[in-house]
C-alpha cells in the first residue's frame, strides 16, 4: 500500500502558475510510477501526466502539453506537477496516484490521495 497526499492546489488567475506536489509513503517509492488525474465538475476523471519509477519516462495528455511538467524526487517520496499558462478549462480537483506499472489508463493505478482542488478564473 502507498498512502498518497497532494497539496499545493489554490486559486490562480488565467495565465499563471501552481506547483503541485504529492508525498507518498508505505512503500519503495523509487519502485512505483507515479501519475496525475483531474475530474472537473460533471465530467469524467481524466489523465493528466505520468512519470516511470526513475523518471525515464514521461506522458502528457494532450491538452496539457507544453504547459505542465511531470517530475519526482525519489530521495524525498515526492512527485510534482508544474503547471504553467493556466486556462479555466484547468479547473479541477487533481489527484496523485501510484501504479506497480507506468500506464495512462486510470486502472493501472492502484493507490490514489485525496485530491486538491486547482481553480483558475478568467
Amino acid at each position: 500500500q502507498v498512502q498518497l497526499v497532494e497539496s499545493g492546489g489554490g486559486l490562480v488567475q488565467a495565465g499563471g502558475s501552481l506547483r503541485l506536489s504529492c508525498a507518498a509513503s508505505g512503500r519503495t517509492f523509487s519502485n512505483i510510477a507515479m501519475g496525475w488525474f483531474r475530474q472537473a465538475p460533471g465530467k469524467e476523471r481524466e489523465f493528466v501526466a505520468a512519470i516511470s519509477s526513475r523518471g525515464a519516462i514521461l506522458k502528457y495528455a494532450d491538452p496539457v502539453k507544453g504547459r505542465f511538467s511531470i517530475s519526482r524526487d525519489n530521495a524525498r517520496n515526492t512527485v510534482f506537477l508544474q503547471m504553467n499558462s493556466l486556462q479555466p478549462e484547468d479547473t479541477a480537483v487533481y489527484y496523485c496516484a501510484a501504479a506497480p506499472v507506468f500506464g495512462v489508463q486510470d486502472n493501472y493505478y492502484q493507490n490514489w490521495g485525496r485530491g486538491t482542488q486547482v481553480t483558475v478564473s478568467s
